[in-house]
């Protein structure tokens, strides 16, 4: 069970509204094209998003990766989003910012295809293998995440999409990956986002 401070800040995952994204494959970035039935997925559980006018502030990154670790997920680090477009192929990511707010760029640069958001403090972001992120720019005031990987996940690498990558090894390292089954936040909640969206 999770400390009722964290708890205190989530709001119904019935009343989260979560975005949905499926981006075609762009060159040797596959992004969700080998598995459209696990799109990106940005959501706000905190009630914190800048979107929701006279909303509460996400709690501490402690608590956050209390919560995540809680639901069989490993947090890894505390940082904000390289600049520069890449992807992984070894394990899914879970992102949870706790300060600040940048523009983020997902699915690959020259992708006519690709998905520029907002994402702010509060804001969850479920990154499937494969499916190539950046930032485009970040907040002054400094721009921070909880990055977390599924408990006993292979350590993530950085793939780019460059012609001399082994692109049919990076497939074949997706395509053995499992689906996530229990929501970073809400666990086994059948009303989740991820549990609603991922199959």
């Amino acid at each position: 069970q999770h400390p009722r401070c964290i708890m205190s800040h989530l709001v119904s995952p019935s009343s989260v509204h979560v975005s949905t994204y499926n981006i075609p494959a762009c060159g040797c970035i596959p992004n969700t094209s080998l598995f459209p039935d696990r799109p990106l997925l940005i959501y706000s559980p905190f009630g914190s998003s800048s979107r929701d006018h006279g909303a509460s502030s996400p709690p501490p990154p402690e608590e956050i990766e209390a919560l995540v670790k809680g639901n069989g997920y490993t947090p890894s680090w505390r940082y904000n989003m390289y600049s520069t477009s890449h992807f992984h192929s070894t394990t899914h990511e879970i992102l949870v910012v706790y300060k600040g707010s940048a523009k983020l760029l997902f699915g690959g640069d020259e992708n006519p295809h690709s998905v520029e958001r907002e994402v702010v403090a509060g804001d969850v972001i479920v990154m499937p293998a494969g499916v190539s992120h950046r930032s485009l720019g970040q907040d002054k005031g400094g721009f921070h995440m909880v990055g977390s990987y599924s408990d006993g996940a292979t350590q993530w690498d950085m793939c780019y999409g460059k012609e001399d990558e082994a692109h049919r090894d990076i497939e074949e390292r997706i395509r053995k990956l499992g689906t996530l089954t229990r929501d970073p936040i809400y666990g086994d909640d059948k009303r989740a986002p991820l549990l609603q969206h991922w199959k």
